[in-house]
């Protein structure tokens, strides 16, 4: 297991708004580090979510309480003015939730890989019929292979996968699957780009339809070529994408969804 530090200071101070980094399932605020290091001018926060990394002994409590748990977290590290939201897969999800309950913390939303649309029921049983492989580091090594995660990060993909719970996995797989765009994104007043890998499954990139529909105002497109953790597949890409939102721009490569 790695240790990650949730704070990162810039090097300079900075009037740029805070960046708050949320991860996705079966990983931790790892997998953010490349990211970090391109944000070295900005405050960035990347707190594990219940369940995950250090706090992976607590149980996933539901997307909404989550959201509620990152907003308290800005409080509790006296992180007043509104951040920069950046979320990757189960993370996006919880950025959502966190625009729709708590607009007045952010500044602008980033996420990918975001799966709000409910999945088929062919891809609602293969996700419940991972749970009996959960602690087989063979199904994470596959998983690692299946997402096109660098060499040098899959081992600790493998290990932050068996750190999660059983329980936490069921209960995020019943969230994820239930779908469903949160309620209050219609009236979310900031800034919102929703984009995904273009390689990614169908039923994650039918979800920018679904948050078009629920955030009309959103910027939504499909990154060519990429899979899910895209992250860690291009760091380069990622960056400048991320950089340029924050700067208020679409990056040029991103296509039309």
């Amino acid at each position: 297991m790695t240790s990650f530090a949730e704070i990162h200071r810039p090097t300079d101070p900075s009037d740029a708004p805070p960046v708050l980094l949320v991860h996705g399932s079966n990983v931790a605020n790892w997998m953010w580090e490349r990211q970090v290091d391109a944000l070295d001018d900005r405050l960035v926060v990347t707190p594990d979510l219940p369940g995950f990394g250090t706090r992976a002994p607590e149980v996933w409590p539901g997307l909404p309480a989550v959201a509620d748990d990152l907003a308290d977290r800005l409080a509790a590290l006296d992180i007043t003015t509104p951040v920069d939201v950046v979320g990757l897969s189960l993370g996006g999800i919880v950025a959502l939730h966190l625009a729709a309950r708590h607009p007045e913390t952010i500044h602008s939303v980033f996420v990918t890989g975001a799966m709000v649309e409910p999945p088929g029921p062919v891809v609602r049983t293969a996700a419940k019929l991972q749970l009996p492989l959960w602690n087989a580091p063979w199904f994470w090594k596959a998983q690692a292979a299946a997402f096109g995660l660098p060499a040098d990060s899959r081992s600790t993909y493998v290990a932050h996968g068996l750190s999660v719970s059983r329980e936490t996995a069921r209960r995020v797989i019943n969230d994820v699957t239930t779908g469903g765009t949160p309620k209050g994104l219609a009236d979310f007043p900031a800034p919102l780009l929703a984009v995904v890998g273009e390689r990614e499954p169908q039923s994650v990139r039918d979800s920018l339809h679904a948050i078009r529909g629920a955030a009309p105002r959103a910027e939504v497109r499909l990154v060519p070529g990429m899979h899910h953790i895209w992250n860690m597949e291009d760091v380069d890409l990622f960056n400048e994408t991320m950089r340029g939102w924050l700067d208020g721009q679409v990056h040029p490569l991103l296509l039309q969804a």
